[in-house]
């Protein structure tokens, strides 16, 4: 379980699903990429994902979790949630929707369960990282666990 003392909304959702994982810290700074961030856990970039809210054109959020040195597809992504079009919802919707702030927004533990599609490639890792909840702090585990937490389905839905 995990090796850190201060918990998340994630990390709660986690040890109450009884999943493993284990949970990175490291210094908070909201200007580091997503490759920074993998550089500083020791991993590739591939295995390291970022969490992006969507708005559909029926008006319904999506969330689509990438690799963070990839691009969601807007087109991939409106075929994989069955809609015409999809959008990203603007930096200031974000927290009041998820619960999340900007470079710490999680699929695990949202306000709302939004219908939620990760990038195909997880499936082909044991372990995948995703955020803990809060700048600064990673959670590493397996992407299958994703599927019974938050009902994610995999998807191709990047460039």
């Amino acid at each position: 379980m995990a090796k850190k003392v201060e918990k998340t909304n994630v990390l709660r959702v986690l040890d109450s699903k009884k999943v493993q994982y284990e949970s990175h810290s490291y210094e908070a700074d909201p200007s580091l990429s997503g490759a920074e961030i993998a550089g500083i856990l020791g991993e590739d970039t591939s295995k390291v994902f970022k969490t992006l809210v969507t708005r559909g054109k029926s008006g319904g959020y999506f969330v689509f979790v990438v690799p963070v040195e990839a691009e969601l597809d807007l087109k991939k992504a409106a075929k994989a949630a069955g809609e015409k079009s999809i959008e990203m919802i603007k930096q200031k919707e974000l927290l009041p929707l998820t619960g999340y702030v900007h470079g710490g927004c999680s699929p695990i533990g949202m306000k709302k369960l939004f219908p939620t599609f990760m990038h195909e490639t997880a499936k082909d890792f044991d372990r995948v990282f995703v955020s803990a909840g809060k700048v600064g702090m990673q959670v590493e585990l397996d992407p299958q666990a994703l599927v019974d937490i938050v009902k994610l389905e995999f998807a191709d839905i990047i460039e």
